[in-house]
């Protein structure tokens, strides 16, 4: 078997998807993260492109980053980005949960980074809950407590199709006899009152 080549086909490049962001709006209230960041993948090479060029307007010119190793499988020293190079860091003292970002123009952005395999509606919970004003909870919070939430809800799932497995949740193929109203009290006769003391 043999296989041809067309030459003559030019591919245009592909243009890389936007960032999947969430903003903290303008708010007298200070709050730990300034917003969140849903990446496609782990490769910071390749994700922090679109999500530079996203901050651009909001943050200025982003000269640096700052990850914890862990959830990245490499850390570039220097990762190029349309006109400029971001140097980018690790610190094992850093909440894993977040990346750091410093610009000239504001100074400091902290973003809630949700994993990639997150389900879309716990990425869209995990951004909402990232991008309130005056949020206390740190990025790991917010990610534990969406960890029991979604534990909560796959719990009551399990219990819902157990329930059906059962016959549980089958609606009757007749309907069920009314229940018959209690009995009318009976009338009294011959009563009489009897004073009581005290």
């Amino acid at each position: 078997m043999s296989a041809t080549i067309d030459r003559s086909a030019v591919r245009a490049p592909v243009a890389p998807l936007p960032a999947r962001l969430a903003f903290t709006p303008a708010s007298p209230l200070p709050g730990r993260l300034d917003g969140a960041w849903w990446p496609r993948s782990r490769d910071l090479a390749a994700e922090l492109p679109a999500l530079v060029d996203a901050l651009r307007e909001r943050w200025g010119r982003i000269t640096r980053v700052a990850v914890h190793p862990a959830h990245w499988s490499v850390v570039p020293h220097k990762v190029p980005v349309r006109g400029h190079a971001v140097h980018a860091g690790w610190f094992t003292e850093q909440d894993p949960d977040k990346i750091i970002l410093l610009s000239y123009a504001v100074a400091r952005c902290d973003l809630l980074v949700i994993p990639p395999g997150t389900e879309p509606a716990a990425a869209a919970r995990l951004m909402a809950a990232a991008s309130t004003p005056g949020g206390h909870r740190t990025a790991g919070t917010l990610l534990s407590d969406e960890a029991a939430v979604d534990r909560g809800l796959r719990d009551a799932r399990r219990d819902e199709r157990s329930w059906e497995d059962d016959g549980g949740a089958t609606r009757p193929s007749a309907p069920l006899p009314a229940v018959p109203p209690p009995p009318a009290p009976l009338p009294v006769t011959g009563g009489r009152m009897i004073p009581l003391r005290g």
